[in-house]
This record gives C-alpha cells, sequence and structure tokens, in this order.
C-alpha cells in the first residue's frame, strides 16, 4: 500500500512527531498510572490522522469505538460459538464497523467530488494506481476500518512493553534522552533525517520487539511441498511461527535473553537477515505498516525519555499482567513518571 511504504512514511514524520511530543503532557506526573490506556489513546490519535489528516477529529472516536469491539470480540470465552452465530459481541462489532463506515462515506465523497484528495493515506487510495486503477468506493469503505485500528492496536502493546524497560534501564533510557535532546523545538519540524539519527532509541525498540513481540505467533500457510528441518511439510499446510521463541536462538543472538539494545547497532545485528527479526513477520507477507510502527514508537520512546524517569510502583509482584490472547501484552501495567532534571 503506498501510504504504507517507507518512502511515504519520511516524508511525513513531521506530522506524526507532534502526536508524540503530546504524550508526555498528557501522563500526570508523580501518580502511578495505567499505561495501556494512555498510550493507547496517544498512537490513535497519531495513526488516525497519518490515515485521514484534517478529517481525523470526526473519525477518532468511531475508530475507538471500533477497537473496543474488536477487542470485546477476542476476549476468552467458555464458550465457542459458530462464526454464523449472532453473539452480542459479533453484533457490536458489527454495529461500530457500520458507524466507521457511514462517517467515511461522506468524507470520500466530499474529497472525489471537490477534487481535493489530500495528501494522507486516504488521499493516496483516491488515487488510481496503474496496477489497480481506480478503487471503487466499497473497496476503500472496506480497507480502512481495519487498517485504521491496526496503526494503534498492536503498536499500543509494543509501546507498554518499551515505556517498563526504560522504567527497569534508567541507563538506558539515560541514553535515549540524550538522543530526543537534539530534536528540533517544534516537532512539526522533525525530519525523517531526524529520525534516522535517533539511533540508539531505534537498536532500544526493536531490541524490546525482539524480546517481547507483540505478535508473538505468527501463522502462514505453505503453498508447496517443502522439507523444514526434518519435517516434511505438505502444499496447503497451516505453519505456525512464534517470533517470541526464534528471537532467543542462540544461534542468531549472543546472549538471547539478555537486554541488550547495542547488538542492534553492531554489523552483524541486521534486522535484514532473514529469520534474524520477526516482529513485523517477514518476506511478502511481512506488516506494511512496519516504517509507521517504528516512527511512532521511536518518537513516542524519545519524547518520553527525553521529559521523564519511569518507574514501577514499589512491591514484590510486578504491577502487570502478561497475557497472549490477541498478543503479548502487560495488562494492567502501572508507571510512575518524574521529571528528568
Amino acid at each position: 500500500m503506498r501510504g504504507l511504504r517507507p518512502q511515504a512514511v519520511a516524508a511525513r514524520i513531521g506530522e506524526i512527531a507532534p502526536g508524540a511530543a503530546r504524550f508526555p503532557d498528557q501522563w500526570p506526573t508523580g501518580q502511578d498510572v495505567e499505561v495501556l490506556p494512555l498510550v493507547r489513546n496517544a498512537l490513535a490519535e497519531i495513526g488516525v490522522h497519518y490515515v485521514f489528516s484534517e478529517d481525523a477529529p470526526t473519525l477518532l472516536p468511531f475508530a475507538s469505538q471500533l477497537f473496543l469491539a474488536r477487542e470485546v470480540l477476542e476476549r476468552p470465552s467458555r464458550w465457542v460459538w459458530p462464526r454464523w452465530v449472532p453473539t452480542p459481541a459479533r453484533r457490536f462489532r458489527t454495529r461500530q464497523q457500520v458507524a466507521f463506515t457511514n462517517a467515511l462515506r461522506p468524507i470520500v465523497r466530499r474529497r472525489r467530488s471537490s477534487g481535493r484528495l489530500g495528501d494522507d493515506m486516504l488521499g493516496q487510495m483516491l488515487q488510481p494506481s496503474s496496477r489497480y486503477g481506480l478503487l471503487t468506493e466499497e473497496a476503500i469503505l472496506d480497507t480502512l476500518p481495519g487498517i485504521t485500528v491496526a496503526t494503534f492496536e498492536t503498536p499500543s502493546r509494543a509501546a507498554s512493553w518499551i515505556l517498563l524497560h526504560l522504567a527497569w534501564y534508567p541507563q538506558a533510557a539515560g541514553r535515549v534522552a540524550a538522543e530526543a535532546a537534539l530534536l528540533p523545538t517544534d516537532p512539526a519540524a522533525t525530519t525523517s533525517t531526524h529520525l534516522d539519527s535517533l539511533q540508539y532509541t531505534q537498536a532500544l525498540v526493536r531490541e524490546v520487539l525482539r524480546l517481547h513481540p507483540p505478535s508473538w505467533l505468527l501463522v502462514r500457510r505453505a503453498t508447496r511441498q517443502t522439507q523444514l528441518a526434518d519435517y516434511s511439510i505438505d502444499a496447503g499446510s497451516t505453519v505456525l511461527v512464534c517470533p517470541y521463541t526464534a528471537h532467543r536462538d542462540a544461534r542468531e543472538h549472543s546472549e538471547p535473553d539478555r537486554f541488550r539494545p547495542e547488538r542492534w547497532l553492531d554489523d552483524s545485528g541486521s534486522p535484514a537477515k532473514p529469520g534474524v527479526f520477526l516482529s513485523f513477520g517477514t518476506g511478502p507477507h511481512g506488516c506494511e505498516g512496519a516504517a509507521l510502527a517504528m516512527a511512532m514508537l521511536t518518537l513516542l520512546t524519545a519524547q518520553t525519555a527525553r521529559c521523564y524517569h519511569l518507574s514501577e510502583p514499589p512491591g514484590p509482584q510486578p504491577g502487570y499482567q502478561v497475557t497472549t490472547f490477541g498478543g503479548l501484552a502487560t495488562v494492567g501495567l502501572r508507571l510512575r513518571a518524574t521529571l528528568r532534571s
């Protein structure tokens, strides 16, 4: 998708950065705060703005409700219903999808009728492509709800793990803060060059994603019969790939259980090497939003560390619960922010 390609994301860093800079301002200092809702709200604002620009305020409430509907639908249940049964959770999800579509439809028609398509992701979809021509209105309305929620759903889980590591490793957080101090005073002036300069911050983000990939299980289908180690896999077979365990393979990562962002600064720590880094998948079916997610997470991490020291509430037990249903998340994570001098 054109709007998610790395070069498209790089051209719009100045639109992503202000939302990341506002995130620390929304964090109450001196008290233990539940992180996941706070992060999700900030990333939803950034993600929805990236997709819809000036129309984002209209669509943000509908995107938030659609996310909630998806979350309710994914919650574990003691009953497994056939897909055709209209359970309350499925009906709620359908209502939210319809509400989002109804809010988006007049925006699509207004942009097309006025000829002002916009340079955001919706605008890119409204432009004809050499491969697909002009997308129909229904194709756009069917595609965008899922993409919109995806811009902040998985990154929110990742951001919670990242902020927890800033609390666990204050020296690493200080190094991130030093890099962030060189960012422009006006976040809108941030460019891809500034983002590229946050090398240690990007390494820290990548290292957290290696240790705690938010999508910890990938599903693939074998297109042809193949041999994998000592196993023969038939064509059409479903193959489950677990980045969580693959990232802890000592053959690919020295001291694989140790948090060491510096490994990504070495020449040997290239994420482009096949099988080394799977947090966004790999190959032709890898996550199209990887560049956007990395930009959002890197800038959010930098701005948070620049402003705050983070710490966990005191106590022998962790202040969160790790869940794996629907993604690797730190549910109930609470952190305290104190101003960095």
